[in-house]
């Protein structure tokens, strides 16, 4: 078997500062999460982590005064324990009081469900999200 190290071409000509990398004391270095996936992690914590999230669109919006994005998302629940926290989630969402760095969520409403009954129950549920932008 050929191992082949790969080397930085430009690494014998650098001569500025320690490269970000090195930096960090070898901790990897993580992206910093978007607004969508807060959004989502939010989500997933008042589900208590028992949906997917199946598709996520995202759009910029504004009005004269306003500007942010409208967010929809379709969660879906398998099973019996999974459905109830999916149901709960259409109870508690329109009310719950989001915690989003610099965003305000506006509105925040269930638009479509589908509850399937058989082997597996299944509960796909459809959530708008309109979040502003605060300053």
């Amino acid at each position: 078997m050929l191992t082949q190290s790969l080397r930085d071409p430009f690494a014998d000509r650098w001569s500025g500062p320690a490269p970000l990398e090195a930096k960090s004391r070898g901790r990897a270095l993580r992206p910093r999460p978007s607004l969508a996936d807060r959004l989502r992690r939010s989500l997933m914590q008042l589900t208590a982590g028992h949906g997917a999230v199946l598709c996520h669109e995202e759009r910029a919006w504004a009005s004269i005064t306003f500007s942010g994005t409208r967010h929809e998302i379709v969660l879906e629940f398998s099973g019996p324990e999974a459905v109830a926290a999916g149901e709960e989630l259409i109870e508690r969402l329109p009310e719950h009081e989001f915690a989003i760095p610099g965003q305000l969520v506006a509105d925040a409403s269930i638009t479509k469900v589908d509850h399937r009954f058989g082997a597996i129950e299944r509960l796909e549920v459809t959530c708008v999200l309109l979040l502003l932008e605060e300053g």
